[in-house]
């Protein structure tokens, strides 16, 4: 992405009503992923669009159901790209970075993930862009730093645990908390941090995972309607 290209896709952000669905990407691809990676030799981006999928149309029911609410006509549209980024040390891949819109008290927010191409658990979570009145408390190490190592299973099984046995020491997602520091007029920021993440992760597991984290979805659905143990 050249400069012209970054102003342009902020500019965009700032009026999304006059213009349609607006995907999200780095402002400085290259630099931003020597900063997350700094073995990267080279990157890739693939822009996803849940219109050009077979199946799209299911998969976007899909989401909106695994996010649990309805999405954002805007940022959440069923048009909306995503660009996913692979990172490359020689020839194997070494992370993939990804990043979603989703409205905040303040404004749109920019949530990116950076996962182990492997595992695909979170190496680090970051905002690029975030206006709330708890912004630094947010941004802290301590607050994003809570994400590293969870999976989109964890978050699946979390609806179970939310729902059956709150406060479960095998939910680490159960365990995710606000910074202490983290005014009062922020905390609808922390939630839509919290639902960033998570649909991040979902948006990942169908671009970049083959979907291997549907059996978790469904193992943790079922638990929850029959109250059962997960697995």
């Amino acid at each position: 992405m050249n400069g012209k290209t970054a102003i342009c896709c902020g500019w965009l952000a700032l009026a999304p009503a006059a213009f349609g669905a607006i995907g999200c990407t780095l402002g400085n691809p290259a630099r931003d992923l020597k900063a997350l990676y700094p073995e990267m030799t080279s990157y890739r981006e693939d822009v996803k669009e849940m219109a050009k999928l077979p199946d799209g149309r299911a998969a976007y029911a899909a989401l909106r159901e695994r996010v649990g609410g309805d999405l954002d006509p805007v940022y959440e549209a069923f048009d909306v790209p995503y660009t996913l980024y692979s990172v490359f040390r020689g020839d194997a891949k070494i992370g993939y970075v990804h990043g979603v819109n989703v409205p905040g008290r303040g404004g749109v927010i920019q949530i990116f993930l950076a996962l182990d191409p492997e595992t695909a658990a979170i190496e680090r979570m970051f905002f690029q862009r975030l206006e709330s009145p708890g912004g630094a408390a947010l941004r802290s190490p301590d607050a994003v730093g809570q994400f590293a190592g969870m999976s989109l299973a964890d978050f699946y099984k979390h609806d179970y645990y939310a729902a059956a046995d709150p406060g479960n020491a095998a939910d680490p997602v159960g365990r995710l908390a606000p910074p202490p520091a983290l005014p009062e007029a922020a905390r609808p920021d922390w939630a839509a941090t919290l639902r960033g993440v998570r649909k991040n992760l979902i948006l990942l597991d169908l671009f970049a995972f083959d979907r291997r984290h549907e059996p978790f979805y469904a193992r943790a659905a079922a638990a929850q309607k029959e109250k059962e143990p997960m697995p």
